[in-house]
């Protein structure tokens, strides 16, 4: 059937007499369009005759029938050309503007559809926002509109006003919005004032200030003072708190004006008007946090005045906050049933909840004076009588914990603790004012107030499941704080466990259940162990529920108590446990979490009630190591156990050939624990390797040994080695015949590193040991590899190694090695260049351990090739050089000194041969010659290039740890050279040193690092670029010693972040001209710096100006710089959400900007797309974490999110992120 055809059909249907026939043909309409977006494509004619009908149908008697018809145009918008919009919306513009009442409300019904529908792009939304906005403004100034059409031109309005804001700003409107929309704030109809009061503050951001400033002056300050009406009142601090939402920029400056105003109305007798203070109130410690800085103290005394606002209920101040836990709880529970359908004291009670929220959620610096004075509120009222009140309390009191884990100023460990009078004296006082000081004392009435809400039998299941929740967050603060509630905990979970959960309550279940297993966690067992008796009967009730999650955290629950306690002995509850454990392992259609917990169950049982389970039949192992379904947590058991418990070599062969089945199967998730799983097993036979285990498990692992996977590399290597160590005699003839070749081409490969290499040399060690011949075989072996394979695929700096590591494992065969190779680095030799590189890469290895000195014309050909005309060949013999001379410092180090010294030319090649010296010598071998060295590399660095400069920064940082107590003041004494190289120099060799991690080199740096870190202020680039990355890696690794100067270098990093125009070139490049920013490295690393500051001092930054900076980097030019703001918004969404919550409408617009895309252009390539691509990506993350956060905070950034859920290119990937 064609389109044409199909659309005729349906055009038919919506002409029938017959009303049905009409809802259906618009309704197929509908689902043809949302199947086939295209239908239209090319077909002008039936469009027209599609579109004239809908229209028609608007203005259909059948009320069903204009409902679809108006939902019809809200997709046939999407997708019909730009002249067939605009004729829509001049149709519905004449239909609302028209004297039938019903064909008004309908039209409105569309115009608001289809506004919310228009595409964002393309000059249909410019057109539209024309034509429609002086149409609507004029029903809106017609004293002849009735109350209903406003409401709905209201609406309108907000609609293109909040999806069109670039259009509505560059139109010239007359008469002004503002201008139209402030008389409706006197409007007789409350209904018509709300709405006006949303949309006149969403028209504000794009106002002239002139109309916003005479809004200020005659509809705000004059209805604030005492003698205005009270319904004036109400409407000029709605407006406010509306205008602080959608524009705080341009009221922060008046609150000065407006807050006392406010805090005065809120103490006259109206209601409403206290509940619209309140809101308002919050709002702008919300959106204005600056600026309500002055007025924190006042809005806490009227958050704590209204929080127990109830002057309808007569009970004692005093009986109300604190409920006795005997003879008053029926009287309690009698007085907390008082109702009143006309009390809405509550609606105040709960905004001065959310207003303390605010403060709390805003103000982390005033953590302590928050205990002081608002906690104690807050605990006062965890019993309010109305149930919303009383979550709304419970959540408020739980946020203050998060703030409290994330700000509170953990107590540092000994390892960060410097010492000395000054710093006791800071922890002493932390100790007595500091927040966990502060909440430690209040736990006991905290906890009293809430387990007493919790025990009542009225209690409602959301009740329950918000007290479990606050509990668990008070542990997670504040570890093993609940030793004096064991009853109350005990009684109210049994409880609730010996009800069987429904689809209602199994939230709540999960909730009494995962606080269980920390309370068991973080207490010591003599604080619960009396209470088992009375709860594990309902815990072991609730591991065979039919619920899956439900079982799952009950099996949580018994591994973390089996940890609690262990080791456990003369328990009744370990049988019954273990038998429910294998009823699950051994039925079929368990779910797979709830096997998975069991089996990790089954694992804490053998560990920790070995003797319980030893004495059973062992049938849970056979359920356990099955072949089908998922195994990584099987797995994981079995490598948990064997490490801890020694069962029989019978369980050890057992696992080991399901283990090796595993293997067989493809795909790679898990391997990496199937290999951990081997060299466990291997290591568990008391009675040796079986025999034939070697030969079975080489062959399986012969596939991984290749560069394909490197992480899997690494492990089959470590698996080789075990079995090297642990069966010599039957593994050797394998690996000899099976696996020694592949082995020597994975030596020489260039893809070998870190882990991987160590892995390699781990195996030529023990194959060594295993069988002393094959050492003579190995090293020509792998020479002779490395002289077959291509030059891009082999690394003689690899093969160097492993030969170093064969003769370092079997001496004997050292003075042969050295014979063989030190005859291709004599100045006669015909050596090829890569048999000389490899040479001189094998003789620098093996003169580390081995001292040179009788065969001394080694050192000196060495030095000879620094002359060569190939880089490769003067880069391995500056190697050589400075790794023989560790083998006889005494000997060899005076000449490199001495060329560092005296030949310009070889200079570099002798600071890379020192940095060798310095970089793997002893700490010994250091303090002897670091004297010889020190004033050397000084005088060669600061009149040096950077290349030169930054190897000689590498060995004084080195040095420097070897004394520091000689060496730091030295360096301390140049950061005021008057030579900017002797300055770079210095703070380039402090981050070396920072690798030092002993406490006495803490305390030696402690007083020096903030005068080493103030050469961030330096007038040098290089410098103050040099001393980021000190900064940068300070953050990371002495974070405890520049927390307390975060005040003195946050600011010279901020700095540092802001885009420096005289530091930006133009540069002609043929006939192109390009700019280069010389400053773009120094302000990466500045915002590398505050990521960093993020994870290790965020308790101790000002999260406004550190956002501020956040902000601006997220319009820079350099797009690493971009993501790297990205990450920051990612992060802070997480540990401060309402500090990132106030600036989500900075934000938001630099984030549409990305999300657009590149610009595409004659000139554009691939990659630059590519980099687009990646930086949305990105920018798409953090709208996503956002978007957790900030729902209901910023109108704009709502907006956007919606529009990015509709996007054709990132809508599902950003539905999958916000999951």
């Amino acid at each position: 059937m064609t389109k044409t055809y199909q659309m005729n059909s349906l055009i038919e249907k919506m002409q029938s007499p017959d009303q049905d026939f009409r809802f259906m043909g618009l309704n197929d309409l509908m689902n043809e369009i949302k199947q086939d977006p295209q239908c239209f494509l090319g077909d002008e004619t039936v469009e027209n005759k599609v579109l004239k009908q809908v229209l028609a149908l608007v203005e259909d008697k059948i009320s069903e029938v204009k409902n679809q018809a108006v939902k019809c145009l809200g997709q046939l918008i999407k997708i019909i050309r730009q002249v067939q919009m605009e004729l829509v919306v001049d149709k519905l513009i004449e239909f609302s503007g028209g004297k039938d009442e019903e064909l008004r409300d309908i039209s409105a019904l569309a115009l608001k559809t289809i506004t919310a529908e228009l595409p964002p792009d393309g000059r249909v939304a410019a057109s539209a926002c024309a034509k429609l906005t002086p149409k609507l403004l004029g029903q809106i100034q017609s004293s002849d509109t009735p109350p209903e059409a406003l409401v709905e031109s209201l609406a309108i309005l907000s609609i293109l006003i909040s999806r069109f804001p670039t259009h509505l700003s560059a139109a010239s409107l007359t008469p002004p919005p503002l201008a139209v929309l402030v008389p409706l704030l006197s409007h007789p109809r409350p209904v018509v004032r709300k709405r006006a009061i949303v949309t006149l503050s969403q028209f504000i951001p794009i106002s002239p200030p002139e109309l916003f400033a005479e809004l200020f002056s005659t509809n705000v300050l004059p209805y604030l003072l005492p003698s205005a009406t009270v319904e004036k009142q109400r409407t000029t601090v709605q407006l406010a708190a509306s205008v602080a939402r959608h524009s705080p920029s341009q009221i922060a400056p008046m609150l000065n004006e407006i807050v006392p105003g406010i805090v005065k109305a809120i103490q006259r007798d109206d209601d409403e008007l206290r509940e619209g203070c309140l809101q308002a109130l919050e709002i702008f410690l919300l959106r204005c946090p600056a600026e309500i800085s002055p007025y924190v103290n006042d809005i806490m005394q009227v958050g704590n005045q209204f929080i127990k606002y109830d002057p309808n209920y007569a009970g004692d101040d005093e009986d109300e906050e604190m409920a006795d836990a005997d003879d008053e709880d029926d009287e309690d529970a009698d007085l907390d049933e008082y109702s009143d359908e006309e009390d809405t004291s509550y609606k105040i009670r709960r905004s001065a909840t959310k207003l303390l929220a605010a403060l709390i959620g805003t103000r982390p610096e005033m953590l302590s004076a928050i205990y002081k004075d608002i906690s104690p509120m807050l605990i006062s009222r965890f019993g309010d009588r109305e149930e919303t009140v009383k979550l709304e309390v419970w959540t408020t009191y739980g946020s203050l914990l998060a703030q409290t884990a994330v700000y509170g100023g953990l107590p540092q460990s000994k390892d960060d603790v410097t010492r000395g009078k000054r710093k006791r004296d800071i922890e002493n006082m932390d100790v007595e004012d500091g927040p966990y000081s502060l909440l430690k004392s209040q736990v006991p009435a905290l906890s009293k107030a809430l387990l007493n809400q919790l025990k009542s039998t009225k209690a409602s299941a959301a009740t329950l499941q918000a007290g479990f929740n606050l509990l668990y967050s008070l542990l997670n603060v504040l570890p093993g704080s609940l030793s004096n509630q064991v009853a109350l905990i005990t009684s109210t979970s049994k409880r609730v466990l010996s009800t069987p959960p429904s689809t209602s309550t199994a939230t709540l279940y999960l909730s009494c259940l995962s606080f269980l297993a920390l309370f068991f966690a973080t207490h010591s067992p003599p604080v619960f162990i009396s209470s088992l008796p009375s709860l594990t009967p309902a815990l072991l009730k609730s591991t065979g529920e039919r619920h899956p999650r439900v079982a799952s955290e009950a099996f949580r629950v018994f591994s973390a108590l089996l940890q609690a306690v262990r080791p456990v002995k003369n328990a009744d509850w370990t049988d019954s446990l273990y038998d429910q454990a294998v009823i699950r392992l051994t039925t079929h259609d368990t779910d797979a979490e709830v096997r998975g917990c069991a089996e990790e169950c089954i694992g804490d049982l053998w560990i920790c009630a070995t003797d319980v389970v030893r004495g059973k039949n062992g049938k849970e192992w056979e359920s356990i190591c099955r072949q089908t379904g998922k195994i990584d947590g099987a797995v994981k058991v079995i490598i948990k156990v064997a490490k801890e418990v020694t069962i029989g070599d019978a369980w050890v062969n057992g696992c080991m050939d399901w283990i090796l089945s595993l293997l067989k199967k493809s795909g790679r998730p898990g391997k990496h624990d199937l290999f951990v799983a081997f060299d466990v097993l291997l290591r568990s036979y008391s009675s040796g390797v079986p025999p034939g285990l070697p030969s079975a498990l080489i062959s399986q692992i012969k596939p991984y040994l290749s560069t394909s996977d490197i992480s899997l590399l690494s492990q089959a290597l470590n698996t080789l080695t075990v079995l090297l160590e642990m069966a010599p005699s039957a593994t050797f003839p394998e690996v000899e015949a099976h696996i020694l070749s592949d082995i020597y081409a994975i030596s020489r490969s260039p893809l070998v590193g870190g882990t991987a290499l160590d892995s390699l040399l781990n195996f030529y060690a023990a194959l060594v040991k295993a069988d002393k011949q094959i050492a003579t075989h190995i090293v020509p072996s792998l020479v002779i590899s490395v002289d077959k394979a291509p030059k891009a695929d082999s690394s003689p700096a690899n093969a160097a190694r492993c030969v170093a590591q064969v003769v370092k494992t079997d001496h004997s065969v050292a003075a042969g090695t050295i014979a063989e190779y030190s005859k291709h680095v004599k100045p006669n030799s015909k050596a090829k260049q890569t048999t000389v590189v490899l040479s001189l890469l094998i003789l620098g290895e093996l003169g580390r351990f081995i001292d040179m000195s009788p065969q001394h014309d080694i050192f000196t050909h060495a030095i000879d090739h620094f002359s060569a005309e190939q880089e490769e060949v003067r880069s391995a013999a500056s190697f050589a050089a400075g790794n023989i001379a560790i083998g006889n410092l005494h000997q060899f180090l005076p000449a490199i000194v001495k060329m560092v010294q005296s030949d310009a030319k070889k200079r570099l090649l002798s600071l890379h041969a020192l940095k060798e010296v310095v970089t793997h010598c002893s700490h010994g071998q250091l303090e002897g010659v670091a004297d010889l060295l020190w004033v050397p590399l000084f005088e060669n660095s600061e009149n040096s290039e950077e290349t030169t400069r930054n190897v000689a920064a590498a060995c004084i940082g080195k040095l420097a740890t070897t004394h520091p107590s000689k060496y730091l003041p030295q360096l301390h004494n140049r950061i005021h050279d008057s030579n900017p190289a002797a300055r770079a120099t210095v703070v380039a060799a402090i981050r070396y040193t920072f690798a030092d991690t002993t406490p006495t080199y803490d305390e030696l740096l402690s007083p020096l690092i903030i005068d080493f870190l103030s050469l961030m202020g330096d007038e040098d680039l290089t410098v103050r670029r040099l001393a980021l990355s000190a900064l940068n890696s300070a953050a990371r690794t002495k974070s405890n010693l520049i927390r307390d100067h975060l005040s003195v270098i946050l600011p010279n990093l901020y700095k540092e972040t802001v885009i420096n125009q005289e530091l930006i070139r133009t540069v002609q490049m043929g006939p192109w001209t390009h700019k280069v920013d010389d400053g773009l490295e120094a302000r990466k690393t500045a915002y590398e710096t505050m990521y960093t500051l993020l994870d290790t001092c965020l308790h101790k930054i000002d999260l406004r100006q550190f956002l501020e900076r956040v902000v601006l980097g997220l319009v820079d030019d350099s797009d690493e710089i971009k993501v790297l703001c990205h990450m920051m918004l990612f992060r802070l969404s997480q540990v401060a959400p309402a500090a990132v919550s106030q600036r989500l409408d900075e934000v938001t617009p630099q984030l549409e900007k990305t999300m657009k895309g590149a610009t595409v252009t004659k000139d554009t390539v691939k990659q630059d797309l590519e980099r687009a691509a990646e930086l949305q990506r990105s920018a798409l993350r953090a709208v996503a974490a956002l978007s957790k956060v900030g729902a209901g905070v910023s109108p704009k950034f709502d907006a956007f999110a919606e529009d990015l859920k509709k996007n054709p290119t990132w809508g599902a990937e950003f539905k999958e992120l916000i999951g």
